[in-house]
């Protein structure tokens, strides 16, 4: 992982909040800048012996501008937050990463079909962590569910499992990804749901809203629960 990459992602997504401990010992003079938080993980980029000047202002929302040089000792970056200018010193930056057990969660806050909601929130933060952190933070089974955040009729499209300000829509956000409708097709193979399998084939070559929409529907049929089952398990 490359954390002069990551920072300079998140100063380009106009992102910038540093952590403080409540108790910092003295000899611990370690900054963190949230990278990545979620309920499968929580990421920082740790500044290394920082010191900070200027007027960082926590609360601060709109676009940053900012700076990095290294003149041999340390690093330096200057951000801007409007009016504000807050400048960190460090020896040396590298990302520092906790991974949870994010299966059994219930986050959902929209009613109806909570549990295909849950199985949307769940997809959409593992594909958060592979997209942000990268593979080797992912086992091979999360990296085959992740391609689910592109199969429509499970995704934000159908079951959205938060409110519309928090979605980041695809640019073509009703057409599957190849590699999502071959996931499908397989989970539906090991519990044997032939029809399922039909419309997946169809879908394939007839990527529709109006299909999408039918196989969302199906989802929450008795018929396909035992395929719904697998993919919670």
């Amino acid at each position: 992982m490359d954390a002069l990459a990551m920072l300079q992602e998140l100063l380009e997504q106009d992102q910038f909040e540093l952590v403080f401990r409540e108790k910092q010992e003295k000899a611990d003079k370690d900054i963190r800048l949230v990278y990545l938080m979620n309920d499968a993980v929580e990421s920082f980029l740790v500044f290394k012996s920082a010191r900070m000047t200027g007027e960082y202002r926590k609360d601060y929302e709109g676009e940053l501008e900012a700076s990095i040089s290294h003149n041999g000792k340390e690093y330096i970056l200057i951000v801007r937050q409007g009016n504000s200018v807050v400048t960190l010193f460090f020896d040396d930056i590298f990302p520092e990463v906790h991974l949870y057990d994010y299966g059994e969660i219930g986050h959902f806050w929209v009613q109806g079909y909570e549990y295909l909601r849950q199985l949307e929130y769940r997809i959409a933060i593992l594909r958060d962590k592979l997209y942000y952190l990268g593979e080797e933070f992912c086992t091979p089974k999360e990296r085959e569910l992740a391609a689910l955040s592109e199969f429509p009729p499970l995704n934000y499209c159908c079951y959205p499992a938060v409110p519309n300000q928090y979605i980041v829509p695809r640019e073509d956000g009703w057409r599957p990804s190849e590699e999502a409708i071959t996931v499908m097709e397989e989970l539906a193979g090991k519990v044997n749901d032939k029809r399922m399998k039909r419309i997946l084939r169809f879908y394939r070559r007839y990527p529709l809203s109006t299909v999408a929409k039918e196989i969302a529907r199906m989802l929450h049929r008795n018929a396909h629960a035992e395929l719904v089952d697998l993919l919670n398990n």
